[in-house]
């Protein structure tokens, strides 16, 4: 694979590693017939980020030779994002004094070059380890959320602008009446006096598309907002919501004759909300509601790997650390054989993985002891 990017573009790319550096620690690369991918995927599967270029984005494109393995599909490499951000710190520099940004991957080396041609003759070289992977990709539709929004970036920058930057999680709520809210979210635990809340309206006639069918609010993480907010403001698009019940993903969107992007996050699964709603509209095979270890991996992932070591908040396979496994509501909806078993209190935030299916349940932890990773259930005697 070789591309050569120059002028602003430069920038518009540095952006865009700025943005999935807020997503995950590794930063995927794919050079496709459609253009080049970048993609990041967090810890948790809980947010998704990809950036697609087009040929015309470059001065000069060439995905280079596939796979000799017949329907393997070019070759894709997977780089820290550390390593990769590093060679795009100064977003102002790049500006000022990088005329053309050269990247070659090929097969057969063992490293990625990044070569950026500033004025005055002066090339930096960048050689970046990496590792050989498949495509990362997620399965989602936007078409199937049944709420839409569109906004210019700079009204949804000045919105939430006002919000601290220590600050995890917002809350956007919209309705037929034609009002968009944005509210701090406060975890119950908190004490109204120990923390601000800010909380701003948007009327109906601020926004480009204003497709609301019933009151819905959903809360989702805003520090990976933030850096699709920061892209689409410098590229001067509009950002398209698409949303749908509490727990579902929300899908962000940035549509350009140059480049697409792509932002998944999960939203925040209230404690009241009906999980067999829920369960409905994600496609399954013909495993049983809530039946984690017979869940559709690809219906929401297609990953080399689903390694979840660390990861903290959610986690898409149960584990001694597993926060979602038990609420009032599941010891409700178990299995009769274990009506003595003790619920514990539940968690005050329950963000549903986007990639691995439902939460899993009490009851599906004790019918299902025989999964490839540990499982403990809670008040569980002489059982490892």
């Amino acid at each position: 694979m070789k591309c050569i990017v120059t002028g602003g573009n430069v920038k518009a790319l540095g952006k865009a590693v700025h943005s999935l550096s807020r997503i995950g620690d590794e930063i995927y690369i794919e050079p496709l017939k459609e253009g080049l991918s970048l993609r990041a995927v967090s810890a948790s599967r809980s947010a998704y980020a990809c950036f697609l270029f087009a040929p015309l984005f470059f001065q000069h494109y060439v995905p280079g030779e596939p796979r000799p393995v017949p329907d393997a599909g070019p070759v894709g490499c997977k780089v820290l994002m550390k390593s990769f951000l590093a060679v795009f710190r100064s977003l102002s520099l790049l500006e000022k004094t990088v005329e053309k940004c050269i990247i070659l991957l090929r097969g057969c080396d063992s490293r990625l070059r990044v070569q950026l041609h500033c004025k005055y003759g002066v090339v930096k070289t960048h050689d970046l380890s990496f590792q050989d992977c498949d495509s990362l990709q997620a399965a989602f539709d936007p078409e199937q959320c049944a709420h839409t929004l569109r906004a210019p970036a700079r009204l949804l920058v000045d919105a939430v602008v006002h919000f601290p930057l220590t600050l995890a999680e917002v809350t956007m709520g919209a309705g037929p009446g034609g009002k968009v809210t944005f509210r701090s979210y406060l975890e119950e635990e908190t004490e109204a006096g120990q923390m601000m809340v800010t909380e701003l309206s948007l009327s109906e006639d601020e926004f480009q598309v204003f497709h609301v069918e019933q009151e819905t609010q959903i809360t989702f993480c805003l520090k990976e907002f933030r850096g699709l907010l920061s892209f689409a403001e410098s590229s001067n698009l509009p950002i398209n919501i698409h949303f749908d019940v509490p727990g579902r993903p929300a899908i962000f969107t940035l549509e350009d004759p140059l480049l697409e992007a792509h932002l998944v996050l999960a939203t925040l699964l209230e404690p009241e909300s009906d999980s067999s709603q829920l369960t409905n509209c994600i496609p399954k095979t013909v495993a049983p509601a809530y039946d984690f270890t017979n869940d559709d991996i690809d219906t929401y992932m297609i990953a080399m790997e689903t390694v979840c070591a660390g990861m903290e908040g959610v986690c898409p396979a149960p584990s001694s650390t597993l926060p979602t496994r038990n609420n009032n509501s599941d010891a409700e909806d178990g299995d009769s054989d274990h009506e003595g078993t003790v619920p514990v209190t539940p968690p005050q935030k329950k963000f549903r993985s986007l990639f691995f299916g439902s939460v899993l349940n009490q009851s599906q932890t004790l019918l299902h002891p025989g999964s490839g990773q540990e499982v403990l259930a809670e008040d569980s005697e002489g059982e490892s």
